[in-house]
């Protein structure tokens, strides 16, 4: 597998990119195209494509700026 690289985006989802598997709290796997190199997880809870972002953060009112902390 390569490197996978998660990118927090602000006000919206989680864009995780590289090579990788989604596994559901039960262990079962969500079957993810091959040829699709990144996937937006949701992270405000309003999608209807759970686990998958659908825009519906927007409509939400979503907000969230995370930084790293300084060391």
């Amino acid at each position: 597998m390569s490197e996978v690289q998660v990118k927090i985006r602000d006000n919206g989802p989680l864009l995780v990119e590289g090579s990788f598997k989604l596994l559901d709290a039960a262990g079962n796997e969500f079957k993810l195209p091959a040829d699709k190199t990144a996937f937006a997880l949701c992270r405000c809870g309003a999608s209807a494509n759970k686990p998958f972002c659908d825009g519906a953060h927007k409509a939400a009112g979503f907000e969230s700026t995370v930084r790293c902390p300084s060391s």
